[in-house]
């Protein structure tokens, strides 16, 4: 099946895909401009509904609410068009950002930051009291996060180093350990970006500069791919009333002419396929 473009507000790099359960509507960020955007299926409607400081990632917090990961290490909650924030920055994340995120099933959130000046990046755990502590240090672009369907295991995408890790996860705690590697990508200019998992338990992985969203089984083995017309595909995430709707992000949507005609780009796939819905954040709550 053809990708179906729903939107394409030109993204830089958008990224972040998000169903809310709550609205039923898809949310989805442009990561440099700090611009967010949303689209209702039901009426076919999308806008862009907030432009600020960057936003590396977001999560839906349990009362619907967004909780925005920031530069400078900053988080915030958004309601309403206000910002009300729960860390207001990181000292050793002053010159960086936070980049891709996702809540545990306990409503914790895992939050990666980008490497900055020659200083590798960092995966955080926030807590649901608003603490934070890093958890894995020395990531070479921290990237997508999952949870197996058992919520045993956790996925999380080194993307630089061309590698997602499989952890124990331990639900009562969030403690992750004894690291494995999941599966390592071809050393061929492309690399691993934004994920989810299926119902299935099978492993969406998102290949930026490969056109491509790949679809791997529990041990790894590629199932399928699908191609878009765009080099950087960024993220992607089960959405809609039955989570039957593969919502796909792209970047590059300011050079079209070398990215792709649907760069920057928001997409949809109907495979006949069921994911699981993503985990809310309840930080503060």
């Amino acid at each position: 099946m053809e990708p179906e473009l729903i939107a394409d507000y030109q993204c830089e790099t958008g990224e972040g895909p998000l169903w809310h359960p709550m609205e039923r509507r898809l949310y989805w960020a442009d990561i440099p401009r700090g611009r967010l955007f949303r689209y209702d299926p039901a009426t076919g409607e999308h806008e862009q509904f907030y432009e600020g400081e960057v936003v590396g990632g977001f999560t839906i917090q349990a009362d619907g609410a967004l909780l925005l990961f920031m530069a400078r290490g900053a988080v915030a909650v958004l309601r309403d068009g206000t910002l009300d924030y729960v860390i207001d920055e990181l000292p050793q994340e002053r010159d960086g950002r936070f980049n891709d995120v996702a809540a545990d099933p306990a409503g914790r959130v895992f939050c990666g930051t980008m490497p900055v000046d020659g200083r590798l990046g960092t995966l955080y755990r926030l807590d649901l009291d608003g603490s934070i502590t890093p958890v894995v240090d020395g990531v070479d672009i921290s990237n997508g996060i999952g949870f197996s369907p058992d919520e045993r295991k956790m996925y999380y995408t080194e993307s630089a180093a061309r590698r997602i890790y499989l952890y124990d996860y331990d639900r009562g705690s969030g403690a992750i350990a004894n690291r494995s590697v999941f599966l390592e990508t071809p050393d061929d200019g492309t690399i691993p970006d934004g994920m989810t998992v299926d119902a299935e338990g099978y492993v969406w992985s998102a290949r930026w500069n490969g056109s491509s969203l790949y679809r791997y089984t529990p041990d790894g083995t590629e199932e399928r791919r699908v191609r878009f017309p765009a080099k950087k595909v960024s993220s992607a995430v089960f959405g809609g009333e039955d989570l039957m709707d593969i919502y796909v992000t792209t970047a590059g949507g300011q050079n079209k002419a070398e990215e792709g005609a649907g760069a920057g780009a928001l997409f949809r796939l109907s495979l006949g396929i069921r994911g699981k819905p993503e985990f809310l954040s309840r930080v503060g709550l």
